[in-house]
């Protein structure tokens, strides 16, 4: 029996989990029940007519497992009776009316179950809709840093999970009030008859669900442990199958590698998850011998009774039935309450997400200033400087500079010197780790966030090729006009969109990108044409761009430039670019180096001046020579 005394220890022992965390203990199962009551809030919010009819429901189905027992019982006796009198004249009607109760009853319960069914359905279908568009409209309330860090995408993970399956979950809170409520009315008839039975049941029960909540316990560390490497596993499915990477998949010979590494990691998986249900499935089975000796020696004890003739045949019926049922009521109960706490400790994860809050918001604790319209005096950088989370070096130092309303202005320098960063505080999607950024005079920390993203149009380098319509790519410039045709055609006309669009067979309408059906994929210059759309469709006071014709030929993109002037025209504008004759129509360029600034001034003062602009501008031009 060591075996069996070494199991109990560890149920109570704080083990190591799969993710090197202690093993929870039984009180901290118990503690994460104090989810469900924010989760019943949740379900009663989705659709309180829905919640309302299926309580009810369950109440009644509640009580049909004693009025069917009972009427079992009566109609038993009723027969034994009649037997041991075969010549009495006793009409049979009663009995008939009790077959006829019976059958009632039973119709009753078939259909109240499918009812139950239906509407935990819908409201589960409801649920999880209604968690989705919660986890979407809170994930667009986060900062962008906090996108750009692993331990957030974990969580992320973990929640968007919990949006489909704690529909499971909210059926198995509301069967437990169900079978809590007929355990309720049986026992009362067992308890008349012999309150020891309820002792046994309980003894032959109890070991059973210990068992399954050490076991469900394991299984959730190992699934939480394992989200960075089940994050891993999903890339490695959809990076080796995927119109996206099949070209550099198939050049570089990537097949064998992918497969090698995601077969490691399954493997891995499939080996710790192995030793688990191997060891869950064994000591199962002892527990289930054990639960069944409790019933049969109940059973024992019951027939005994009615062979002594202390008991009638009815009312052995009567109570072997409902220590059956209450048996597998309450195995089913301790069963589910293992996987309810197990649910509860995924909730964890679902409620853990949602306390994530945005660090860039308006402070309400002053008026917030509305955005200036228009611009007067324009941007400031103060001694800005800006480091990453979990970054060992800073991204931007000391920067200091001005951007004034109406200019354009150029930003230069080599990969990773910090062009992308400067933007993304400039619309702050960061916040400056120190100094300040002011618009016209105010620190951009008083204006509300997204009225000051509604003045500002950016088009990156990287920018989303959205698997929508071509008109629908373009609105997202502008998404509250999408059903504004006129100005969806002209911001095509203007960013020579309109010539890609003309080709697609369905125009407009027609879904871009291969991910759906019927969709057409276009080449990256005639995305970056759609992309630059977003901007005229956009006509913000401060325009944005990162590589706007990096990948447009030489003749598109003479074409755009020409319009360049118009898109910004009474605007101001940053621009971002390594092409020195793009740059060069900027009224001044600011040269970044290693995050730090080099120098400022127009195309023609930094080649007079000789210096970093010079040195760049001479080392491209040698290129075409």
């Amino acid at each position: 029996m060591s075996g069996l005394s070494d199991f109990f220890t560890t149920i109570s022992a704080k083990r190591p989990r799969a993710d090197g965390k202690p093993a929870l203990t039984v009180r901290e199962r118990f503690s994460a029940l104090r989810n469900l009551p924010e989760f019943l809030r949740l379900i009663w919010e989705t659709s309180p007519s829905l919640t309302l009819g299926n309580i009810a429901l369950r109440l009644i189905r509640a009580a049909l497992p004693l009025a069917l027992l009972y009427v079992g019982r009566l109609i038993l006796d009723l027969i034994v009776g009649l037997a041991r009198n075969p010549s009495s004249t006793t009409s049979l009607t009663p009995l008939f009316e009790l077959v006829g109760l019976e059958f009632g009853l039973a119709i009753l319960s078939d259909a109240t179950g499918r009812a139950v069914a239906l509407l935990d359905s819908l409201l589960g279908d409801l649920f999880a809709n209604r968690s989705s568009v919660r986890l979407m409209e809170h994930a667009a309330q986060l900062d962008l840093d906090q996108f750009e860090d692993s331990a957030f995408y974990d969580k992320l993970e973990r929640a968007r999970r919990q949006t489909l399956s704690r529909t499971v979950l909210m059926s198995q809170v509301l069967s437990q009030a169900q079978d809590a409520v007929t355990m309720a009315f049986l026992a009362v008839g067992l308890t008349a008859f012999n309150p020891w039975l309820l002792l046994l049941l309980l003894v032959a029960v109890i070991p059973a669900f210990l068992g399954e909540s050490h076991f469900n316990e394991r299984s959730y560390s190992l699934v939480h442990g394992w989200t960075p490497e089940r994050r891993e596993l999903d890339y490695l499915r959809v990076t080796g199958a995927s119109d996206e990477t099949a070209k550099e998949v198939k050049i570089f010979g990537l097949s064998g590698f992918l497969i090698e590494r995601f077969q490691q990691l399954s493997d891995e998986f499939y080996s710790k998850n192995k030793s688990l249900v191997v060891r869950r499935a064994t000591w199962g089975t002892f527990f289930a011998a054990v639960g069944a000796a409790g019933y049969y020696g109940a059973y024992v004890y019951i027939i005994t009774q009615a062979v002594r003739g202390q008991i009638s045949i009815g009312q052995l019926t009567f109570l072997s039935g409902s220590f059956a049922r209450m048996r597998g009521l309450l195995e089913g109960i301790l069963s589910r309450f293992s996987s309810v706490a197990e649910g509860a400790l995924y909730l964890q994860d679902f409620f853990d997400f949602f306390r994530l809050q945005p660090r860039i918001i308006r402070d309400v604790t002053r008026p917030v200033r509305p955005f200036p319209n228009p611009i007067r005096q324009g941007f400031e950088f103060e001694n800005v400087g800006f480091k990453y989370r979990n970054a060992g070096k800073w991204a931007l130092r000391n920067l200091s500079f001005t951007l004034q309303a109406g200019e354009k202005l150029a930003l230069v320098g080599e990969n990773g010197a910090g062009k992308t960063t400067l933007v993304k505080l400039l619309a702050r999607l960061y916040d400056p780790t120190e100094g300040r950024i002011l618009l016209d005079g105010y620190d951009l920390r008083e204006y509300d966030p997204a009225e000051l993203r509604q003045e500002i149009g950016v088009i990156f380098q990287d920018f989303v090729r959205f698997q929508l319509s071509a008109g629908q790519n373009l609105a997202v410039g502008r998404i509250e006009e999408k059903e504004n045709t006129d100005r969806i055609q002209s911001a095509a006309a203007q960013s020579l969109a309109d010539s890609v669009i003309q080709k697609l067979p369905a125009g407009y309408d027609q879904i871009i990108g291969r991910r759906f059906t019927g969709g057409v994929d276009l080449s990256g210059g005639e995305w970056q044409k759609i992309a630059l759309g977003r901007a005229y469709m956009r006509d913000a006071q401060l325009l944005i761009l990162d590589e706007p014709t990096a990948a447009l030929d030489a003749r598109a993109e003479h074409e755009v430039f020409q319009r360049f002037a118009d898109l910004t025209k009474g605007k101001t504008a940053v621009l971002i670019s390594h092409r020195f004759s793009t740059v060069r129509m900027a009224d001044r360029i600011l040269v970044i180096e290693n995050g730090q600034f080099v120098e400022i001034g127009s195309h023609e003062a930094l080649l007079a001046k000789g210096g970093r602009y010079a040195e760049l501008f001479a080392l491209q031009a040698a290129g075409y020579r």
